[in-house]
């Protein structure tokens, strides 16, 4: 359909006047349907899409200015262009029309010329105005993309931080526990893999994992190869940290256990956990992360890395907020790069 073409609707309870309309408006190349009056009117706009309507105001059971209140009341219907259409010259008649929503106003007899140039500048605008929302909806979806793409970055109260304009976010906390996890030989297992099996492996496993996370409420951090990072208490404080990670861990053993059987590969996790007292903040400007730094992620790593495969290894720190909850054998005294001799327990399930 031409820009200059519409499909129109007129609404007229007079034959002789519909039939004129609708021969002139045929004759200019617009689509064109009819209603004897205001009901019928509504019912059509409601079950099909119109450009435009001329709608007169003389009609009995409901006149066009009832039509008219209707139309612009229904969010729906409310957009379409209505060009009011009466024998009587009236100008408080023509005021009463706009300020209810019309976007003009013709006297019978028609003026041919002016008929035309009035349809085709209502038909222009209504075309515009549909060209407006189309880019509003497309530039609204690609803001809900984008802002989809930000909270599978970074936490949602950050990503909100940032939206709101917030230059530098960097934040202390006083208590924290933090995880880490990594698959046990999964070097050895990869050489056999091809790169798409290989992905595919850690895709569905960090895919467990993450469902974990949304289940207790923690945030993951990163995944570095085959490595995962996620902790407890941040960005928004919560009193059962400990026991949400600790909750994680015991499910995350479970299910590396019920993959490697289900897959028949050689699986094992080893995890390391601690508590206490990180930085956190937003690093980047293009590709935004967010991190934690500090002593407590370094000892978290360690008892990760100094961990037993298919054990969860904690601090005497995470211990002493899981021993009324939870079960552990103490491991004693172990020397710890960077950090010395310490002593650690690994967690082993929950307290009946």
């Amino acid at each position: 359909m031409k820009h200059d073409q519409g499909n129109v609707l007129v609404v007229d309870d007079n034959q002789v006047n519909r039939d004129l309309l609708l021969r002139r408006l045929k004759r200019q190349g617009h689509l064109v349907s009819y209603a004897a009056d205001g009901f019928q009117a509504l019912e059509m706009m409601r079950e099909q899409p119109f450009d435009l309507v001329l709608l007169d105001i003389m009609m009995p059971q409901i006149n066009g200015y009832q039509v008219l209140e209707t139309l612009k009341a229904d969010p729906a219907l409310r957009h379409i262009p209505v060009i009011m259409i009466s024998a009587v010259d009236d100008i408080d008649s023509v005021v009463r029309c706009i300020e209810l929503g019309a976007e003009d106003y013709l006297s019978k007899p028609f003026n041919p010329i002016l008929l035309k140039a009035r349809i085709n500048a209502c038909l222009e605008k209504k075309r515009l105005r549909d060209q407006e929302q189309a880019y509003l909806k497309r530039l609204a979806e690609e803001q809900e993309k984008s802002e989809r793409l930000l909270l599978n970055i970074l936490p949602e109260p950050i990503a909100l931080r940032l939206k709101q304009g917030e230059k530098t976010i960097a934040d202390s906390f006083n208590e924290v526990t933090v995880l880490f996890a990594d698959l046990v030989g999964f070097t050895k297992l990869s050489a056999n893999l091809s790169p798409a099996e290989l992905v595919e492996l850690l895709n569905m496993i960090f895919s467990f994992f993450d469902e974990l996370a949304e289940k207790y409420g923690l945030e993951k951090i990163k995944t570095i190869g085959d490595a995962y990072m996620i902790v407890g208490g941040l960005p928004t404080p919560r009193a059962d940290h400990a026991e949400a990670i600790a909750e994680m861990g015991l499910d995350m053993l479970t299910q590396v256990k019920e993959i490697s059987q289900k897959l028949r590969k050689s699986l094992q996790i080893r995890i390391g956990i601690n508590t206490g007292a990180v930085e956190a903040g937003v690093i980047g400007t293009k590709k935004f992360a967010y991190d934690l730094w500090g002593d407590t992620v370094n000892t978290a790593h360690r008892m990760e890395s100094h961990g037993i495969p298919g054990v969860i290894q904690v601090t005497q720190a995470t211990y002493d907020c899981l021993v009324d909850k939870y079960k552990f054998d103490e491991r004693g005294i172990i020397e710890v790069k960077g950090k010395g001799r310490m002593k650690t327990y690994l967690l082993v399930g929950r307290k009946e």
